[in-house]
C-alpha cells in the first residue's frame, strides 16, 4: 500500500496519520512461517524541518516453535516504527536500514512494515523470555520441572568422588 505525502512533503510542521495491515504470512523464518495473522501498524508521518519521520508501531501473534524447547507457542509482539523517509538515497554502499526511499510522493508502507518487522524479531524464537529448554539426556521439557537425570560430574573430580562415597 502506498501513502500519499503530497500534502506534508514542502509542510514543515505538517503530519499525515497512516493505518495499515499488511499480509506477512509468506515470510519464512528458519524452518518456519511464524505470521499467519495480519501485521497491523500504525503512526503518524511528520515534516520536521523538512525532514519526513514516520513514527509509531507494529503488532501481530507470531505462531512458532520455540528454538529451545521445541515447544509450540502463540506470543503477541508489538515492535516500534521509528524511520525516515527521503525522496532519494545518498549513497547504495552507505545505505541505513532505517531509512527508506519515496516512490515519487508516497511510501511503500508494505515494505516499510516488512522491513521493521523482520529488523526487530528476535534471532531465536522462544516460547518465553527465561524458557529452560530440554534436558540434553532425556529430552523432557525443563519448562514442566526438573528431570530425574544425574548430573555428570567432570572427570577432573571423579577422584574426589570417591572418597565421597567412603
Amino acid at each position: 500500500m502506498l501513502l500519499g505525502l503530497s500534502k506534508i512533503i514542502d509542510c514543515p510542521g505538517a503530519s499525515l496519520p497512516f493505518s495499515t495491515s499488511v499480509d506477512l504470512s509468506d515470510l519464512r523464518y528458519g524452518v518456519s512461517f511464524p505470521v499467519s495473522e495480519p501485521v497491523q501498524a500504525e503512526g503518524t508521518v511528520r515534516n520536521t524541518a523538512g525532514v519526513l519521520v514516520m513514527q509509531g508501531s507494529l503488532h501481530t501473534t507470531i505462531h512458532g516453535i520455540c528454538d529451545r524447547c521445541a515447544g509450540e507457542f502463540d506470543r503477541k509482539v508489538e515492535f516500534p516504527i521509528d524511520v525516515v523517509l527521503v525522496t532519494e538515497l545518498a549513497s547504495e554502499e552507505n545505505e541505513d536500514e532505517w531509512v527508506f526511499p519515496l516512490e515519487g510522493d508516497s511510501a511503500d508502507l508494505d515494505d516499510i512494515v516488512r522491513t521493521v518487522f523482520v529488523l526487530n524479531l528476535d534471532s531465536k524464537l522462544l516460547c518465553k523470555e527465561d524458557c529452560k529448554g530440554i534436558c540434553p539426556k532425556c529430552g523432557k521439557n525443563l519448562n514442566d520441572g526438573p528431570c530425574n537425570c544425574r548430573k555428570e560430574l567432570d572427570p577432573r573430580f571423579a577422584a574426589l568422588e570417591q572418597l565421597l562415597e567412603k
